[in-house]
């Protein structure tokens, strides 16, 4: 094998490593930001909604707090 043989190998494979191929690994690193923020955002959404208001609890007052107390 001849060192220009050798060269282009090298060369081949550097256009298809992740650390040499500046579009190949801005594109994953911007298809994995899209992923990480989707995760947070659907997380955040299911938190809220598993964490939500369920509703007007019934809770006794007494008669002497109400706007019109009623004393004995």
């Amino acid at each position: 094998m001849s060192q220009q043989d050798l060269q282009h190998e090298v060369e081949s494979h550097k256009d298809k490593e992740f650390g040499y191929n500046w579009v190949t690994s801005s594109r994953f690193l911007f298809y994995m930001q899209v992923f990480v923020v989707l995760a947070f955002l659907l997380g955040g959404c299911y938190n809220l909604y598993q964490h939500r208001y369920k509703g007007k609890p019934e809770v006794e007052v007494p008669d002497n707090t109400l706007y019109t107390p009623k004393y004995k």
